[in-house]
């Protein structure tokens, strides 16, 4: 026997969570909504998890963008994503994570010991006709935990 035989706190402490990826496309804001199915089934926590880096150019820079706050500008943006997506009382209850860096690898990061990946299969970046964005294929083949890609609803 196991101390969670015993103990309700015990076999709560080891539940992994799920972590959904969420960058407002379409299918980012599906992926929430199922991940929140999910945990109202499980009972394992979400938490939200959008990633931000400054942004690259080539040639002159427009001297806003030099002074933003991108960590806030993320944040927010993630802050409105789970409010359009979620009813309140799920707002509530869900985690949100900002943090610097590739999507793929903050996400891979993120899902460290998590029950379940759940991600968009499309979001914000650049190839129009791909079945399955740069960031769902990546994390389907590096994730140490199962990982599910949920297309948005037509």
């Amino acid at each position: 026997m196991t101390a969670s035989d015993h103990d309700p706190a015990a076999s709560d402490a080891g539940r992994g969570e799920i972590v959904v990826g969420v960058d407002g496309s379409p299918s980012s804001l599906q992926a929430l909504r199922w991940a929140m199915r999910q945990s109202e089934l499980t009972g394992a926590p979400v938490r939200a998890v959008s990633a931000w880096s400054i942004p690259v150019h080539h040639g002159p820079m427009v001297v806003a963008q030099v002074w933003s706050d991108w960590p806030e500008l993320a944040r927010q943006a993630l802050d409105v994503a789970v409010r359009d997506a979620l009813p309140p009382e799920q707002v509530r209850v869900v985690r949100t994570e900002v943090a610097e860096g590739n999507a793929s690898a903050v996400l891979l990061d993120a899902a460290k010991g998590a029950e379940l990946l759940v991600v968009g299969s499309r979001g914000h970046g650049g190839f129009v006709g791909l079945l399955l964005g740069s960031t769902a294929q990546h994390v389907t083949t590096h994730a140490h935990c199962p990982v599910l890609v949920v297309h948005e609803s037509s």
